[in-house]
């Protein structure tokens, strides 16, 4: 059975995936050795790292992590944002390697325009969390974040005090999040369509990055788009359940996709 990598994104780490990994298994999609959440380099347990400043860069740091802990190709992916440009490059310059993608909530500097990218709406609360970056004001920084990429709600004082808890165990630092930025800022992506299948996801409420960067991609490429109505940048933290049930769905080649999970 083919690995499933799941790949977050800019200062996120594995842990932040939550419900994800339990609920792949729970729809028969990987047993515990078949899903894996490397940390990109400056994050979780690489926030000790040098983050790269450029997306190949990071890709080829994943591709030998996995390898040095004997996940061998080929891997099924399952990204958001940052980490679906990591995913991207990979099945780019490395076809054999990759089987399947699901590219969540992203974007290529090739197809999408700056203020797509990063919505000029978001600078606010993006400044806020830079501002409160210290552990001292750490939930400060982790509130502004989730209230930039979450739109699920009913559980937010839970996050934040897991948010934080994460942080203080494995703490990215602000030059690590500038190369990541820069590195995400810079990637642009081959034109061609990676040879794998390939699913994109967008969230319609997505207050980060524009919907229409998903759209553009998906439209560009002739793969199939499937758009989450309510959920914001941080889809696997709305709405699990579905983002489980539909990667399962379009792995089954089924037509009908999932209903969203009522908006909290």
């Amino acid at each position: 059975m083919s690995a499933w990598i799941l790949l977050r994104g800019l200062t996120r780490e594995a842990r932040h995936w939550a419900q994800v990994p339990e609920r792949l298994r729970a729809c028969g999609l990987g047993r515990d050795d078949a899903i894996v959440c490397p940390d990109l380099p400056g994050s979780g347990q690489h926030a000790g790292e040098r983050a790269p400043a450029c997306i190949a860069a990071t890709t080829d740091f994943v591709r030998a992590r996995l390898a040095q802990g004997g996940h061998a190709p080929p891997y099924r992916i399952v990204a958001l944002s940052l980490g679906a440009m990591v995913a991207v490059d990979w099945a780019q310059r490395f076809p054999l390697e990759i089987e399947r993608l699901v590219l969540i909530n992203t974007s290529m500097g090739r197809f999408n325009g700056s203020f797509e990218r990063l919505r000029p709406s978001a600078w606010p609360l993006v400044s806020r969390a830079a501002w409160h970056w210290r552990a001292s004001t750490r939930r400060d920084a982790e509130l502004a974040i989730h209230a930039l990429t979450c739109r699920r709600v009913d559980e937010r004082e839970a996050d934040l005090a897991a948010w934080t808890a994460i942080y203080d165990s494995a703490p990215p630092t602000r030059a690590n999040t500038l190369r990541q930025l820069a590195a995400a800022a810079r990637f642009r992506g081959a034109p061609s369509v990676p040879r794998c299948p390939v699913l994109v996801l967008v969230s319609r409420a997505d207050a980060l990055v524009h919907p229409a960067c998903s759209a553009k991609l998906a439209a560009r490429w002739g793969v199939p788009l499937i758009e989450h109505p309510w959920a914001g940048h941080d889809l696997p933290h709305d709405d699990p359940a579905w983002l489980a049930d539909t990667i399962t769905a379009w792995v089954g080649n089924a037509l009908a996709v999932p209903a969203p999970s009522t908006s909290a």
